[in-house]
């Protein structure tokens, strides 16, 4: 899996980045704009979204500094590169977002975005779901 090209496309870091390049600007922290793009293309309807990424409150105050902590930018890579390998997958952005909204039976009937939203080793259990659809390996 490298979904390291699209997640950086998503979150609007320039294509020259390297995995290095993109741990040390999570670690300053991502602007602002990384989670509006994220939250467009994974809810696009949805206005509420980025608040399940950062709360509402915390999120206003981070607007007045423009960045995203470390932690917070961690979750948006996290959440990105879900989003990309995915749609690896599933090629197109509807199907992809249907993917992740619906209940799958691997991960106890939780949506893989929820379970990738809660925590790094629970998006490591959704990739490891769509590894196996992509290649076809029973899980």
């Amino acid at each position: 899996m490298n979904a390291l090209p699209g997640m950086i496309s998503l979150i609007g870091l320039p294509a020259k980045c390297g995995p290095l390049d993109v741990a040390d600007r999570l670690e300053k922290g991502l602007p602002i704009s990384a989670l509006e793009r994220l939250a467009k293309a994974v809810a696009p309807g949805d206005s509420a979204f980025r608040y399940r990424v950062v709360p509402r409150a915390t999120l206003a105050r981070r607007k007045a500094s423009g960045r995203l902590t470390s932690k917070e930018s961690e979750k948006v890579a996290r959440l990105a590169r879900v989003f990309a390998y995915a749609k690896e997958v599933w090629k197109t952005d509807d199907e992809t977002r249907d993917f992740l909204r619906r209940p799958n039976m691997y991960l106890r009937d939780r949506a893989p975005l929820d379970v990738a939203l809660g925590s790094e080793i629970g998006a490591k259990e959704v990739e490891r779901v769509i590894g196996g659809l992509k290649y076809s390996v029973v899980l």
